[in-house]
């Protein structure tokens, strides 16, 4: 970290005049202890875990040296050990901080810049992103991307985890969004594309390689701990951080990927580009993009399926939720196929149910002719559903119904009577009036119509009479259109023509 010449006389001040510790000086100027011991040190002061406990330490330090030259990567740990049975007096943390400024640092290794022709070649990468709540399940934020090497076009989009089918639809959202596929994608050693590597023999994960077969592209991994032969997507994911996610607010996740496709094909496409800087982004694609790879007719197939077995209840588990079933298909094993928005059940080749994708934990997706069909063969079924609604929508209701219980009340008017004030008022408006009545001891629908009558009152609305009439009496109250009496008028006119034939 470079610092100015002010902040450099900062810490001379301090340091010399006021008597401060390094650690102090660094808090007070929120910079890193280590830039202040940089600062020093350039001003002729010795490191500061040279001068601490030298006559402990010099005694030792040639046996120390040697050791080093010989086992560069020793660690701290086992050389305090190896001095501890020499008769080392120190403890352990001061040990490591003094050796640390004896420790042979190694030669600054040199890079060359690589250039790459147009189309030949593109990187990706996954980056983490913080987590996202939704409802009662944290998930983590994943960011996927992928750059052109040559001319930098970013592509990015985020996901929920960075499980194989979401790799996968990043692919074919980038591909689709490059209008094209480069002849080698550079991976870092990622599960989902390296399974496992012993020197140069590499066993790609299988559904990659069904992948590159598909888009006609050669996967290639770069060497283990060798981060800089990708350096484009890692620039660009420094690059993404600062200029796109800081202090950017979003509804949603379909609302955070509507703004970073916006944002690539905005202002990181009308950046230089660093190849060519006489050139924007936009205008390096132009160039690049007739070398790319066509794509095929058909996208990869991107969704996710898992053999999923079947309980006594109705329902198939699916990434933390619960799905709903016809009830004749319990005790069996079926497969999910489940993409990013929808989650179908398969029983062999028959779909049997699909439903909207949940990310919540603990969610129950329903379809209601599914629960219907159940209730209708099930003689008190009627009764446990209107319970489990009623917990779902008001929470509350489940103490109020089990108090009642202890009073030898009458569950099923009950149950019927919240789930009337329900349709009425809302999961909302129920919830608090049934918190209001247990507050007063009184567990019974009664009182929480009462209690939903007072805050209906409070607010100063109408009483939804219109939702307590019979339908036959509503359709009384039906407005009568009056017909024109033109018609009467056309008849006279007719009975005195023919009067006067």
């Amino acid at each position: 970290m470079a610092v100015d010449l002010e902040t450099e006389a900062k810490i001379l001040r301090l340091h010399h005049v006021e008597k401060w510790r390094n650690g102090t000086i660094a808090r007070h100027l929120a910079i890193h202890h280590g830039v202040v011991e940089r600062v020093l040190s350039q001003d002729g002061l010795p490191g500061t875990g040279a001068v601490r406990g030298s006559p402990m330490f010099e005694p030792y330090l040639p046996l120390i040296l040697q050791t080093l030259e010989k086992y560069p990567s020793l660690t701290a740990s086992r050389l305090y050990g190896m001095m501890r049975e020499r008769g080392y007096p120190g403890g352990p943390d001061h040990f490591r901080h003094v050796l640390a400024h004896h420790r042979p640092r190694a030669p600054a290794e040199a890079y060359l810049r690589l250039r790459t022709l147009p189309g030949e070649q593109c990187q990706c990468d996954w980056a983490h992103f913080d987590h996202l709540t939704i409802g009662r399940a944290r998930r983590p934020l994943m960011a996927f991307v992928m750059v052109l090497s040559y001319s930098r076009l970013i592509y990015l989009r985020f996901f929920l985890n960075a499980r194989m089918e979401n790799f996968l639809r990043g692919h074919v959202g980038a591909f689709d969004a490059f209008g094209g596929c480069s002849r080698v994608v550079l991976y870092d050693n990622l599960k989902s594309a390296v399974l496992e590597r012993e020197g140069q023999a590499i066993r790609f994960h299988p559904t990659l390689l069904a992948l590159a077969k598909h888009y006609r592209f050669e996967p290639r991994p770069v060497a283990i701990c060798r981060g800089n032969q990708k350096g484009r997507v890692e620039r660009a994911i420094r690059y993404i951080r600062s200029a796109f996610f800081a202090a950017r607010q979003f509804h949603n996740l379909a609302d955070l990927n509507t703004q970073a496709a916006a944002w690539c094909a905005g202002q990181a496409s009308d950046r230089p580009c660093p190849q060519e800087p006489a050139l924007t982004v936009r205008e390096a694609f132009r160039l690049e993009k007739p070398l790319l790879l066509p794509l095929p007719v058909h996208a990869f197939p991107s969704d996710e399926r898992v053999e999923v077995s079947v309980g006594k209840t109705p329902y198939v588990r699916f990434d933390l939720n619960d799905y709903s079933i016809p009830h004749t298909y319990v005790r069996r094993t079926l497969t999910v196929h489940a993409s990013e928005d929808t989650v179908r059940v398969l029983d062999g080749a028959d779909v049997i149910s699909c439903l909207a994708r949940s990310y919540d934990k603990g969610a129950q997706v329903e379809e209601p002719a599914h629960i219907e069909q159940l209730a209708a063969n099930k003689r008190k079924a009627r009764h446990h559903r209107g319970i489990g609604r009623l917990a779902k929508a008001a929470p509350a209701s489940v103490e109020l119904i089990e108090q009642a219980a202890k009073r030898s009340s009458n569950l099923g008017t009950i149950t019927a009577g919240l789930l009337r004030l329900l349709e009425r008022f809302g999961a909302d408006e129920l919830q608090a009036a049934i918190l209001e009545a247990l507050e007063r001891g009184v567990p019974h629908p009664n009182a929480v119509r009462l209690a939903l009558e007072r805050r209906r009152e409070q607010r100063g609305q109408a009483p939804p009479v219109a939702m307590l009439l019979p339908e036959h009496v509503v359709a009384r109250d039906a407005p009568v259109r009056t017909h024109s009496l033109e018609s009467y008028d056309q008849l006279s006119r007719e009975h005195d023509d023919d009067e006067q034939t």
